[in-house]
């Protein structure tokens, strides 16, 4: 990948250059650049070792995780979370509603489940979502309002909160990787940017047996066979041995060039790295036939319950922070209702409503059963996307769809031993703006970090050795502490 910054290389990590006796003009500084290129383990870019230990980690890890549930393209809060009944049908749109748990609260008819057990959620409707776009969608992903590509070529190095989380925090277990995604594009998940490769979402599409989806999100009856995991051909155990055991005597005369310490951070990752092709916990995270019948059969089959119940399973093997991806289609994504003029999402009737018992099942099912397991306390549960949709429905020239509405959206928590059962912040009568208690990404985000002890003053280093902080505004939601 090519930087933008003048004067990057691909050794930029290694220092060849920095005053201290190893430079790249003497052959002590051109054996550090060249050996930097030497083959490791092919774990294609899980644990890129950039050889530069993680400064101020919180801690041991402590079984706190996050299971992020990504609605990709923006659902609209009106016709989910946030109904407008009394108002025009050109507001409240083609959806009726239903009472919740919580007196005087009413959802989406749609989301039946979800009304029955709110009192385990908290809802928030006055989420303040301005500067957030999507293709890439990094605005409530990084909690950086600069975070916007199309106005800040800066944008792209903000790092994700999950790659925070893995900076700071780290995976609960060893061996297992700190971030995982599911991921249907690479513009729908947040990546590391200034915390460098190591921290990038481990990607578990390529790690699991799952249905496979066309982009209209039809079943092809077809299913990925997870190939991170399996060797190349000719490659057998033993051989990865030896080659992890010349790994290793290389490494020795690395040290002899580097007392940084930067070697031993690279043997970290590698070590790593053959935990998690050799050793069995991430393989049987990863292998749904270990779970019984009966929760399989729970969850459902389709694509999105079944990353749900590997997410469940990856927390509890280890795993800090899992995001899904809830879209089939690798462009906005499938939220993304403009109008059923406008394939291939549709609009809120046709595109929105087979979405919603889906999400219903989907989210009350892994909340009840981390709640039935004793892990609720522990694994915060976040369901949003990037924006609301418009108050007024009919945009675009279709008579059915929504366009984007970053002024206000509405997003779901459960779990992480906070205090739920409440509805926070409330949007105008017509769902238009906010009329109480906006909450920010910053706030969202400062909620994590502290869901995970990581200080809120904590900070990184951009390219050019500036600190840079890794919470540039907000707060803890207090209604949850």
């Amino acid at each position: 990948m090519q930087h933008s910054w003048l004067g990057s290389h691909a050794f930029a990590h290694w220092r060849p250059r920095a005053r201290e006796g190893l430079v790249l003009t003497n052959r002590r500084g051109m054996l550090k650049a060249g050996l930097a290129g030497v083959a490791g383990l092919t774990v294609p870019a899980l644990l890129r070792a950039r050889a530069e230990p993680t400064a101020g980690r919180a801690g041991a890890p402590d079984g706190k995780s996050l299971i992020l549930l990504w609605m990709a393209g923006g659902p609209s809060h009106i016709d989910t979370l946030d109904p407008k009944p009394g108002r025009p049908s050109e507001i409240r749109g083609p959806f009726g509603v239903t009472e919740t748990r919580l007196p005087g609260v009413t959802i989406c008819e749609h989301l039946p489940r979800l009304a029955a057990c709110l009192d385990r959620f908290t809802l928030i409707r006055s989420v303040d979502c301005r500067f957030s776009n999507h293709e890439p969608n990094m605005v409530m992903q990084t909690a950086n309002r600069a975070a916007e590509p199309r106005e800040n070529a800066e944008a792209e190095w903000y790092p994700s909160i999950g790659s925070a989380v893995s900076a700071w925090h780290g995976a609960n277990a060893a061996g297992m990787p700190a971030y995982v995604a599911f991921q249907t594009s690479r513009t729908h998940i947040g990546y590391a940017g200034y915390l460098g490769a190591q921290h990038d979402p481990f990607i578990a599409n390529r790690a699991a047996a799952l249905p496979v989806y066309d982009h209209v999100g039809a079943d092809t009856g077809r299913i990925h066979t997870p190939e991170l995991f399996r060797f190349a051909a000719g490659l057998s155990v033993e051989r990865l041995l030896e080659r992890q055991r010349l790994l290793s005597g290389i490494d020795r005369l690395r040290r002899e060039w580097d007392a940084s310490g930067a070697m031993q951070a690279m043997d970290a990752y590698q070590q790593q790295a053959v935990e998690m092709v050799l050793g069995r916990r991430v393989q049987q995270a990863f292998d749904l036939a270990q779970e019984p019948e009966a929760v399989r059969e729970r969850y459902s089959s389709h694509l999105w319950c079944q990353e749900a119940l590997l997410a469940r399973r990856l927390v509890e093997a280890g795993v800090a922070f899992v995001t899904i991806d809830l879209s089939y289609h690798p462009a906005s994504g499938t939220w993304d209702t403009h109008g059923d003029n406008i394939p291939p999402y549709g609009g809120i009737k046709k595109g929105l409503g087979p979405l919603l018992p889906l999400f219903d099942h989907l989210i009350t099912t892994l909340v009840l059963d981390l709640e039935e397991r004793g892990l609720l306390d522990d694994v915060l549960v976040l369901a949003m996307g990037e924006f609301g949709r418009t108050p007024r429905i009919g945009t675009q020239g279709s008579t059915d769809g929504r366009d984007h509405w970053p002024v206000v959206m509405s997003m779901l928590m459960a779990g992480g031993g906070l205090r739920h059962g409440q509805v926070i912040g409330a949007s105008d009568r017509d769902g238009a703006h906010i009329q109480d208690r906006p909450v920010t990404p910053g706030d969202l985000a400062a909620t994590i970090y502290r869901h995970f002890g990581i200080p809120l003053e904590a900070a990184y280093l951009d390219h050019r050795g500036r600190p840079r902080p890794l919470l540039d505004h907000g707060e803890p939601i207090r209604e949850l502490c």
